[in-house]
């Protein structure tokens, strides 16, 4: 067995509940055998390396422990990880990667070393790397990170030329779809969206589609205040934002307001949101990953001013047409092919008949 690959396996499970904290996984080995494993829990509860060290127990002593990320050495919501693994006499530890906060980056894994305990560092790092991605941003920016996300046909159209997108993508598109949308702490949407869909944008778990325990920030980005009070993001569990200009007019403010939105008055640009401003606001929130879902003036804006940090696109093999159809990004776009937003690390996979495309732009 891949020990690291299992705790990579592992810390996945932690995607979801885990935020603002990284997601880990653990693996604890006595000669071949696997003795104690583990995963982040929720944040104020225990790290994967003391869920893993409590099923071990007394066989710890002597043992090798497998773990994501540097185990952390000070005392946050819970106590210090690097304590515990040193009292239960672990004798050597690998480790995927360093901990990027600045608090603890590279001092796990010293006071291991001072205890005695031998480090082995980088197993499966670009795994883990990718696994945090939204944690690592966080940690180093300080700002979310921001998922753009879309389904289109073959020919490159998201709705028809009456609006109408259901379904482009196929059935185990969408349930990928709510498995990225539990992973997040935000869903973003541009007002014409809900105007035009009434989306939920909540994460539904399981086949029978109920909602998951869990609910991302629903965040919608409306600088006149345009959301309608029955819109569905305001009657379902999970909280809605819901970010304005100054040029709201008030009365529409209080009417989202009295509907149970949070209301969000933000600086403009351009007369809209400034989605620079957005995204500080929801860093200070400890907000660490944002999915945009829409809709193409969202996607235009966040890609000229290069916002985005990951592409994922759902291609389904079906032909649309229509001068009028509506197409996934907007804005200004390019004058040259010379100019185009380039993605690095791309990967493409099969989804029932969908083909998936995930890349990560150039800044």
């Amino acid at each position: 067995m891949d020990y690291m690959e299992h705790a990579v396996s592992l810390a996945n499970l932690a995607l979801g509940h885990a935020s603002p904290n990284p997601a880990v996984g653990a693996v604890i080995v006595r000669g071949i055998t696997v003795v104690g494993e583990g995963y982040t829990q929720p944040p104020g509860s225990n790290h994967a390396e003391v869920v893993a060290l409590q099923e071990a127990g007394e066989r710890a002593s002597g043992a090798t422990m497998y773990v994501t990320l540097e185990p952390c050495s000070y005392q946050g919501r819970t106590p210090p990880c690097t304590q515990a693994i040193i009292a239960a006499g672990i004798a050597e530890v690998h480790i995927a990667m360093i901990d990027p906060n600045p608090r603890a980056s590279g001092r796990g894994k010293s006071e291991l070393e001072a205890a005695g305990i031998r480090t082995v560092l980088g197993e499966h790092m670009a795994e883990a790397r990718e696994l945090n991605e939204a944690y690592i941003k966080f940690m180093e920016k300080g700002l979310p990170f921001v998922t753009a996300k879309f389904a289109m046909s073959l020919d490159g159209k998201i709705a028809t030329k009456t609006g109408d997108s259901k379904w482009i993508s196929g059935e185990e598109s969408r349930r990928y779809v709510h498995l990225l949308r539990y992973q997040m702490d935000a869903i973003m949407v541009g007002v014409d969206t809900i105007i035009a869909d009434d989306p939920q944008l909540t994460a539904r778990a399981g086949r029978e589609g109920g909602q998951a325990e869990k609910q991302p920030l629903r965040v919608v980005v409306d600088s006149k205040g345009r959301t309608p009070p029955t819109a569905r993001v305001l009657q379902l569990p999970g909280k809605t934002l819901i970010a304005v200009t100054e040029g709201a007019e008030p009365a529409k403010v209080r009417a989202l307001t009295e509907a149970g939105a949070e209301v969000l008055e933000l600086p403009s640009k351009d007369q809209l949101v400034d989605l620079k401003e957005l995204l500080r606001v929801l860093g200070e929130r400890e907000i660490t990953s944002v999915m945009v879902e829409g809709g193409a003036g969202v996607f235009g804006s966040l890609s000229e001013h290069r916002l985005v940090d990951k592409f994922i696109a759902f291609i389904a093999p079906i032909i649309i047409g229509g001068q009028a159809a509506k197409n996934p990004v907007e804005g200004k776009g390019v004058e040259k092919v010379a100019q185009a937003m380039i993605l690095n690390r791309v990967k493409v996979e099969k989804l029932g008949d969908d083909i998936v495309i995930s890349g990560y732009p150039e800044k």
